[in-house]
């Protein structure tokens, strides 16, 4: 009994370490909203005109941050992909992926369906100031409430624009 409340104890002090260096990784590498970025529209593969405050207005806007190059991105962008597919509200974000035809041909080879805004450049991330793929924020209202960054499980997104919306 006592070799099994060290084990506990062990395990809940290494989940409580985790836990602490995730949010202060969190803390400091969380993007920062450009000034302006209400005012700014940007523009999907498909041509639509969009806003990233306008579509948070009326539920929390999850934005994904993603490269098609990124090794963790691969496991988390299928989870992203599940989430428009079950009506979530998500906008991503191509980081310097190519151009728009590149990015579409790399969508359709994993067949994902993904509303997708190309920062072929990075001016956009660089402007957010990501600095790390894939990173997540959550708007809502036209305010970010809510960033992480690395892998995030489809639980995990689900839970943070439920939380957003409380």
């Amino acid at each position: 009994m006592a070799r099994l409340r060290r084990w506990t104890r062990e395990l809940l002090i290494l989940l409580l370490l985790v836990l602490g260096v995730t949010f202060a990784m969190d803390w400091w590498r969380a993007p920062q909203a450009p000034l302006t970025f209400d005012q700014h529209m940007l523009e999907t593969l498909d041509g639509e005109p969009v806003s990233l405050a306008q579509l948070s207005q009326d539920k929390p806007l999850l934005v994904y941050f993603w490269a098609s190059w990124c090794g963790v991105c691969r496991f988390t962008t299928p989870y992203v992909a599940k989430l428009v597919a079950n009506g979530g509200n998500v906008m991503t974000v191509a980081l310097r992926s190519g151009n728009d035809q590149q990015v579409e041909q790399w969508l359709a080879a994993k067949k994902l369906q993904l509303p997708v805004v190309n920062d072929e450049q990075g001016k956009l991330s660089a402007q957010w100031q990501i600095g790390v793929t894939p990173t997540i924020v959550v708007i809502s209202q036209g305010k970010v409430v809510q960033s992480t960054t690395g892998w995030t499980c489809y639980w995990g997104m689900k839970l943070r624009l439920w939380w957003a919306s409380v």
